[in-house]
C-alpha cells in the first residue's frame, strides 16, 4: 500500500485529472471544428464520420486491454506511456495534409488517450485509501470528466476564432508535457504484477465487436436504411462479441471477469456511466446542431449553451462524494437519473416558449448528472478487489465510451430519419430539402422562401422527440438502478467481501 502525503495525494489528483480532461475534450472538441476541417482538407461526407468516430471506438475497443496491461506493468507507467502517444498523435493530428492521416491520427490518439483513461482512476484508487477522501476524489474526478466533454465545444469555437483548425489538437503538447514531469514527480511507482498476462486478441474482438454494432445501428436508422450492411456488420459484432466472452473464459486472467457482475453496486454503477454519458453526449450533439441551424447561434454561442449543464453538475458531484458514505448509492444514482430525466423533459417541452427554458433543464440534467457520474464510479471502483483496479477502471471507461457512442450512432441518425417524416409532403417543397436540414439551408440561400417555416417546424419536432427519448431512457435507468441497489452492499461491506 502506497501512502502519500495529502499536498502529494491531491497534485496528484489534479495531474490525472490533466489527462482526462485531455482525452475527454477531444471526445467533443470537434463538433464545432469538423465543418472548418472538412473544407480545408477536402474531406467527403464518409471521411467526416471517420475523423469523429476513429477517436471513441478505437478507444472503447482497447480500453480493457490498456487497464489489465495496467496490472501487469504498473499504473504510473501507463499513464506516462499514454501522455507520450497523445501528444506525439496531437502534433500529427494537427498537422495532417489529408483526411486519410487526420483519420489515422485519431486513432493514435485513441492509443494514448486509452492507455491514460483506466490509469488515471486506478491510480487514484490506490493512492486514496481513507473512505471518505476517496469519494471526493472521485467526484472531482468525474466533474472533470463531464466538464470536459462540456468545454470541447467552447473550446473549439474560441480556437477557430482566431486560429487555424490544428489549433486544436496542438493545444494539447503543453498541457501533456506539463503532465509528464508532474508525473514523474508525484506518482507513486507502484509494484508492477509480471504474472498479469495482456491478450491482444481478447482487445482486438472488442473492438471488433463494437465497431460492428455500431456500424449497424447507423445502416439500420440511415435515411434510406442500409438492411444488407446493417445485418453484415451485426452478425460481425455478434460472433466478435462472442468469441471475446468465450476466449475471456479460458484466460487464466482475463481482459473481463464477468463474475464481478454479480455485485449489484457494480452492475448499477455501470449501467449508470452508460446511461449518463448517452444523455450527456445525446444532449450536446443535438443541442448544438439545432441553435446553430435554426436559431442562428454561432458555435461559440451553442457550446456556451450546452455548457450549462456542466456548470450544474459540478457542485452536485462534489456534494455527491461528500455524503456518500451518509446517504448511500441508491438516492444519488437513481435520484440523479431521475432528476436529469426531469431535467430533459423541461426542455422537451419549455423550448419553444423561451431559452430559458432551454437554460434551466440543462442546469436541472446536470445537477441530476453530476450526482449520478460522481458515485458511479465509486460504485464501480469500491466494488472491485484493489488486484483488479486496471480492470475495474476499464470497464467504468468502456461504460462512458460506450454510452457516447450510442448517443451518436442512435441520435444523430434518429434525428436525420425524423426530420425527413416530418416533412410534409408539399410539391412546393425542393428535393434538397428532403436530402437533410443543412441541404434545406443551402437551398433557401438567403431567401426566405414559404417552405423554410415546414423545415424548421420538421426540424423541432424531430429535435424534441430526440429529446423525449433520451428523458426515457434516464428515467428507466432511474427505475433498473433503483431495483438493483435495493439490495446493494455498501462499499464499505463491498471491500471487507470482495469479488475475487
Amino acid at each position: 500500500m502506497t501512502l502519500l502525503s495529502p499536498a502529494r495525494r491531491w497534485s496528484l489528483l489534479f495531474t490525472v485529472a490533466a489527462g482526462l480532461l485531455l482525452v475527454t475534450l477531444d471526445n467533443s472538441v470537434l463538433y464545432t471544428a469538423l465543418p472548418t476541417l472538412a473544407s480545408e482538407l477536402d474531406a467527403s461526407d464518409s471521411q467526416q464520420l471517420w475523423i469523429i468516430n476513429a477517436y471513441p471506438l478505437v478507444m472503447a475497443g482497447l480500453l480493457l486491454g490498456a487497464g489489465t496491461l495496467g496490472d501487469r506493468i504498473g499504473h504510473r507507467r501507463m499513464f506516462l506511456a499514454g501522455l507520450v502517444a497523445f501528444g506525439v498523435a496531437s502534433l500529427g493530428a494537427a498537422f495532417s495534409q489529408t483526411a486519410g492521416q487526420l483519420i489515422g491520427a485519431r486513432a493514435a490518439l485513441a492509443v494514448g488517450a486509452a492507455a491514460m483513461m483506466p490509469a488515471t482512476l486506478a491510480l487514484i484508487g490506490l493512492t486514496f485509501h481513507e473512505e471518505r477522501e476517496r469519494n471526493i476524489a472521485i467526484a472531482i474526478w468525474g466533474s472533470v470528466a463531464i466538464i470536459g466533454a462540456a468545454l470541447g465545444p467552447i473550446i473549439g469555437g474560441l480556437l477557430l476564432q482566431h486560429f487555424w483548425w490544428g489549433s486544436v489538437f496542438l493545444i494539447n503538447v503543453p498541457v501533456v508535457v506539463l503532465a509528464i514531469i508532474a508525473t514523474l514527480v508525484l506518482a507513486p511507482k507502484g509494484v508492477p504484477d509480471a504474472s498479469r498476462t495482456w491478450d491482444v486478441a481478447s482487445s482486438l474482438l472488442a473492438l471488433v465487436a463494437l465497431s460492428g454494432l455500431v456500424l449497424a445501428i447507423k445502416s439500420w436508422i440511415a435515411v434510406p436504411p442500409a438492411w444488407v450492411t446493417g445485418a453484415i456488420a451485426l452478425l460481425v459484432a455478434v460472433i466478435a462479441g462472442a468469441a471475446f466472452v468465450r476466449r475471456q473464459q479460458t484466460l487464466p486472467y482475463p481482459l473481463l471477469d464477468f463474475a464481478i457482475f454479480r455485485n449489484r453496486a457494480f452492475l448499477s454503477g455501470t449501467l449508470a456511466a452508460v446511461f449518463t454519458l448517452f444523455a450527456l453526449a445525446g444532449l450536446q450533439l443535438v443541442t448544438t446542431q439545432r441553435f446553430q441551424l435554426i436559431a442562428g447561434f454561432s458555435p461559440l454561442q451553442a457550446g456556451l449553451l450546452v455548457s450549462v449543464a456542466a456548470l450544474g453538475s459540478l457542485p452536485s458531484a462534489l456534494l455527491g462524494g461528500s455524503i456518500l458514505h451518509r446517504v448511500g448509492l441508491r438516492p444519488l444514482i437513481s435520484g440523479g437519473l431521475a432528476c436529469g430525466a426531469v431535467g430533459v423533459a423541461v426542455i422537451v417541452f419549455g423550448f419553444p416558449h423561451g431559452l430559458g427554458w432551454v437554460i434551466g433543464g440543462m442546469a436541472l440534467t446536470g445537477i441530476g448528472m453530476g450526482a449520478t457520474i460522481s458515485v458511479a464510479s465509486t460504485a464501480i471502483i469500491g466494488n472491485a478487489p484493489s488486484h483488479r483496479a486496471g480492470m475495474a477502471s476499464s470497464v467504468e471507461e468502456v461504460a462512458y465510451e460506450f454510452g457516447g457512442l450510442l448517443a451518436v450512432a442512435i441520435l444523430g441518425s434518429l434525428g436525420a430519419a425524423l426530420y425527413t417524416a416530418f416533412l410534409p409532403m408539399d410539391a412546393s417543397l425542393p428535393a434538397a430539402a428532403r436530402d437533410g436540414i443543412s441541404h434545406a439551408l443551402q437551398a433557401a440561400g438567403n431567401t426566405a422562401p414559404a417552405w423554410l417555416d415546414d423545415v424548421r417546424v420538421a426540424y423541432d419536432r424531430g429535435y424534441q422527440t430526440v429529446l423525449g427519448v433520451i428523458a426515457l431512457v434516464l428515467a428507466a435507468g432511474a427505475i433498473l438502478t433503483g431495483v438493483l441497489l435495493r439490495r446493494a452492499p455498501t462499499v464499505a461491506e463491498a471491500r471487507n467481501h470482495p469479488v475475487h
